[in-house]
């Protein structure tokens, strides 16, 4: 099992500035932005789980439910990635999309 304590501060950092962000930022892009990387990490942790099954999409729960989407679907990736090289990516991922957010 990898160190993913760097991931979940990265995804918790970003949660914290979409809360923190007026409706006005979320409207923009920034709450689309955390749902396309919600998305993207639920489905990298379903294909670690069973790769021979199609993965499922999360569904759009809202601009104000963004920032819990993306703390729920690091928490479910992280119970499966098996090295840093993985951790890696991720956090890559993460700090990419909150740059595209502006948050």
């Amino acid at each position: 099992m990898a160190d993913t304590a760097r991931l979940t501060q990265a995804v918790d950092h970003f949660a914290d500035r979409l809360r923190a962000a007026p409706q006005s930022r979320l409207q923009r892009g920034a709450a689309t932005e955390a749902l396309g990387l919600a998305r993207e990490l639920v489905r990298r942790a379903q294909l670690l789980e069973d790769p021979s099954k199609e993965p499922r999409e999360m569904p759009d729960a809202g601009m104000f439910a963004a920032a819990d989407q993306i703390t729920v679907a690091v928490h479910d990736l992280a119970l499966v990635l098996t090295d840093e090289g993985q951790v890696d990516e991720a956090v890559r991922l993460v700090e990419e999309a909150q740059k595209r957010a502006g948050v």
